[in-house]
């Protein structure tokens, strides 16, 4: 499975691609599959993210587990301070950052 990451260019915020557009949560990101590059360069010209890239994942039940650890840390929100964590990520309790 690949999944496409990126930093909203209004905000800063790591988002991901849903199938349409981008969301703060990594539990809508879609499969963006062999269309991934296509994807990328449509959303990069259009100016609606910044820095993207497409990554590893794996589904799992609670949505999609980036496969490296620096991408999982981007999903949920600081190590160090979980009141920081995006606020889905607080509901769902996940623990796979490691």
């Amino acid at each position: 499975m690949k999944i496409l990451t990126g930093n909203d260019l209004k905000t800063g915020a790591v988002v991901w691609w849903d199938g349409s557009g981008w969301s703060i949560h990594i539990t809508e990101a879609a499969d963006a599959g062999e269309e991934a590059e296509a994807i990328l360069a449509t959303e990069e010209a259009a100016r609606r993210v910044n820095s993207a890239y497409a990554i590893d994942a794996e589904q799992t039940e609670n949505g999609p587990r980036p496969a490296h650890i620096k991408d999982r840390v981007r999903a949920l929100g600081p190590t160090v301070r979980p009141d920081l964590a995006v606020p889905a990520v607080k509901k769902v309790g996940w623990d796979w950052v490691i």
